[in-house]
């Protein structure tokens, strides 16, 4: 008996359709290796479509009000609460996390962070009106960009796709959003949610690869390109946006240095940095995965999180003791195990280090001590449930190490001395840094790094004006 598989299609125009040349691509449920559904593999006719009605929606949505934007918005959220189970069960489906963290993790923050830019629909504010010049009056518009090419990726994809579409949607812009090939469900099931709130072309969502995302960067209606995703795809959606010079918004890998001072309370970094480093399989740019730890306790602390490793589940959707659930596809299963196996004779991998079962692409929460600064696992990402231990021996010392990556995305600092927290939260070089703590997000404050870990904000205020533009007018006061 074979179970017939579930179709996803594209949602263009309000409408929802099957790639134009009836290609399609199969989807994986990573806990189980099988095959549950297909998507469309869309090409450039697809593309075309729904930057058409991107287009064509735009001046309706750039000219309604704030407060209509906002309660869009705010029904969207409310309908999202409303269905989370279907919300919550298609996004396991899609990455095999546990069900009871997603909804409980993921779900509450992406109903608040869309009803958050609800708000900020309503709250643009500019410079006032002034007369610089004499017999002049300089006012400052900010306006929508229009239609935002978006591509979120497989790590969090109902949460990344509400952090590319909510504060442009909010903006006044309109979107066309491509979730991962190997993760479009819950993405769909939006765009099903949407359908009945949003004017028809507003947002838009088709299904696709690589070449799709090219299409889309390369297609000459957008005005902005977004990306979250790896530095590879980073540097080449920059590259095809320069052609016709549209803005870009990366965001991109990290490698956050997690600096564990003598000071610190030992348990609790711990505790806390196992849950920061293993949370979603270490699937997070900003991730808890490379620890800096004073010499003076590093043989303590090592120990302590061997231990939090070995007590970590990892294990299927509906089991409620695990932590984390599979990688998300075979690639990345061979990636993480990839950099284990390529290790130094001078590493130690102190807990984990190996593959989870047979079924599915799971891997143990590992640890690996005996590490120096310009080994391959301290300098890229892993983007797996790997935690890297280093010592350092002052504070100098630590912010070379800290620094010494080519990523800026995320860093926490662990100590007791308040001083000492300050003088590394200003010299470290990451777009956010937290203090004996790690990985918290709110929707007020913004999200996003420097260096190779791209540029632009995500959330907050920011992340809300990256997708508007400035308009200076000068009126003459004389007629």
């Amino acid at each position: 008996m074979t179970t017939e598989l579930r179709r996803l299609r594209n949602y263009i125009g309000g409408e929802f359709k099957d790639a134009a040349d009836g290609r399609t691509t199969e989807v994986v449920n990573p806990a189980t290796g099988e095959v549950y559904a297909t998507a469309p593999l869309s090409g450039q006719a697809d593309v075309d479509a729904a930057m058409a009605a991107a287009a064509a929606a735009f001046p309706g949505w750039r000219d309604t009000t704030p407060s209509e934007r906002q309660k869009a918005l705010l029904k969207i959220a409310d309908a999202f609460e409303a269905r989370a189970d279907e919300l919550v069960a298609a996004e396991s489906e899609n990455t095999g996390k546990p069900l009871g963290l997603t909804a409980s993790e993921e779900l509450p923050p992406m109903v608040d962070q869309i009803r958050f830019f609800a708000g900020a629909a309503r709250l643009l504010e500019g410079r006032s009106a002034g007369e610089y010049m004499e017999g002049m009056t300089s006012i400052i518009r900010r306006e929508p960009v229009g239609v935002c090419a978006q591509v979120a990726p497989w790590n969090y994809p109902m949460m990344m796709a509400v952090w590319k579409f909510a504060p442009a949607i909010a903006a006044g812009n309109t979107v066309v959003l491509k979730p991962s090939d190997t993760t479009p469900a819950s993405t769909v099931l939006m765009a099903e949610i949407i359908d009945s709130v949003l004017p028809k072309g507003v947002f838009n969502v088709i299904c696709g690869d690589r070449e799709t995302g090219k299409a889309m960067v390369e297609h000459s209606t957008p005005a902005m390109a977004s990306i979250t995703g790896s530095v590879r795809a980073g540097m080449q959606v920059a590259e095809s946006a320069s052609k016709d010079v549209k803005r870009v918004h990366l965001e991109l890998g990290g490698k956050a240095p997690v600096v564990v001072f003598q000071d610190a309370d030992i348990a609790k970094a711990v505790e806390d940095i196992a849950v920061a480093g293993y949370f979603n399989a270490g699937q997070d740019c900003t991730a808890a995965t490379r620890v800096l730890v004073h010499e003076s306790i590093h043989d303590e602390f090592v120990a302590a999180l061997a231990k939090a490793a070995s007590d970590t589940k990892t294990g299927q959707p509906d089991d409620e003791d695990v932590l984390y659930g599979p990688l998300n596809n075979p690639n990345q299963l061979k990636q993480v195990a990839g950099f284990i196996e390529r290790l130094p004779a001078h590493a130690k991998v102190e807990a984990g280090g190996h593959q989870v079962g047979e079924k599915g692409y799971f891997y143990a929460p590992t640890v690996v001590s005996g590490l120096k600064q310009d080994d391959e696992i301290i300098q890229n990402e892993v983007f797996g449930p790997v935690i890297t231990v280093q010592s350092f021996a002052d504070e100098a010392q630590a912010l070379e190490y800290a620094n010494g990556v080519e990523f800026a995305l995320a860093s926490s600092v662990w100590t007791k001395d308040h001083g000492r927290a300050m003088r590394m939260s200003k010299s470290l070089d990451f777009g956010c840094v937290w203090i004996n703590t790690h990985i918290p997000l709110v929707a007020e404050m913004p999200h996003g790094g420097f260096k190779k870990s791209g540029y632009g904000k995500d959330l907050s205020a920011y992340g809300f004006e990256d997708y508007t533009r400035i308009k200076h007018v000068m009126t003459s006061l004389d007629g």
